[in-house]
């Protein structure tokens, strides 16, 4: 099974980190597992996106047309994405900063203000972690645990202090969807 998803925001929000994130627990849980990053020269303020393709075989191209999941962080990121997204996929959005509906209907939306989220837990920069747990709970791609679990492996030591408050934003973000806030 492959699975395909572009995480896209403003460079500063934490969009590289949360898909190296998703690859550094793909190659712990043994899958194959694409990164590629993309992001203007301006880097914070700027657009940023990245791919990832997590598999259980060999990837044939790590270049993604119609992504299995979307992550749009912004109102940018959702105009760009929201139609690529295959049907049947995910599509998980922060109306934090998107301020209008999604049109699809044949995709799952996940809709909820993760800046709000991320601020309520004390930590404004954890939004990527608030949208990546979300995006968990929607779809059969890796468990939280094992996420957690790479968190603590392969964050930098001298960023450990933010372990607590990631793990926290990740469970909040997987919490917050259970149940009426998502539409089919």
């Amino acid at each position: 099974m492959q699975q395909e998803v572009i995480i896209a925001g403003f460079g500063g929000q934490g969009v590289l980190f949360a898909g190296q994130l998703l690859s550094y627990t793909a190659m712990d849980e043994g899958k194959e597992v694409t990164w590629i990053p993309s992001y203007g020269p301006e880097m914070r303020g700027g657009t940023a996106n990245c791919t990832v393709v997590v598999s259980d075989e060999e990837i044939g191209s790590p270049f993604v047309k119609n992504p299995t999941a979307v992550l749009a962080m912004n109102l940018p990121s959702l105009d760009k994405f929201e139609d690529l997204v295959e049907e049947g996929g995910v599509l998980v959005v922060n109306t934090s900063m998107v301020d209008r509906p999604v049109k699809r209907e044949d995709i799952t939306v996940v809709s909820l203000p993760a800046n709000d989220i991320a601020e309520s837990l004390g930590s404004k920069r954890s939004v990527n972690m608030v949208m990546l747990g979300a995006l968990l709970a929607n779809m059969n791609l890796l468990s939280l645990d094992a996420v957690e679990t790479a968190l603590e492996a392969h964050l930098p030591k001298r960023h450990h202090k933010f372990l607590e408050a990631n793990k926290s934003a990740l469970r909040k973000g997987a919490e917050y969807l259970a149940g009426e806030n998502v539409k089919a």
